[in-house]
């Protein structure tokens, strides 16, 4: 694509169903070795979801041959994040139909107490995948920012 026809949000959306595609795959790794009752491995889906989003970023600002405004990198972070959470909250939701003991197995993990239902899953997935996407992409674009981005220059 040129720069003309690539938008941020065309990207974004590309870069969140890559992305999606690698936290599935990661999901579906999980679960073959036993692995989806430790909380702590949850968080490498963190991991996949940083290096899509910067990968989308990076595309971004290359086809924009490296002059790219710094809420449109931003933005691409942004709806990058949103598109991989839902649909990785989505496939979170079928495969919970298709394996219904991995409920079971996060229940049992549960420390505070209440019943985790599937609803609740597919909000926490969907909170915490966007609330760590917009970090990542605001610390990203500290390093993908355009050389001539300097919005404090001149105001003295």
């Amino acid at each position: 694509m040129n720069s003309v026809t690539l938008t941020p949000e065309r990207n974004g959306f590309r870069y969140g169903l890559f992305t999606a595609g690698g936290m599935i795959l990661y999901f579906l790794l999980a679960s073959l070795l036993h692995l989806t009752d430790r909380v702590e491995f949850s968080f490498l889906n963190g991991v996949v979801l940083a290096i899509g989003i910067c990968m989308a970023i990076s595309h971004y600002k290359h086809v924009r041959h490296d002059r790219m405004p710094y809420l449109h990198g931003f933005g691409t972070g942004i709806i990058t994040s949103i598109v991989a959470s839902v649909a990785f909250g989505l496939f979170f939701v079928i495969y919970t139909v298709l394996n219904p003991t991995i409920m079971d197995q996060l229940r049992a993990r549960d420390l505070f107490g209440f019943d985790l239902s599937v609803t609740i899953a597919f909000l926490a997935i969907l909170l915490q995948s966007v609330m760590s996407g917009v970090i990542i992409s605001l610390v990203a674009m500290q390093y993908f920012k355009s050389p001539d981005h300097k919005p404090l220059e001149g105001i003295e």
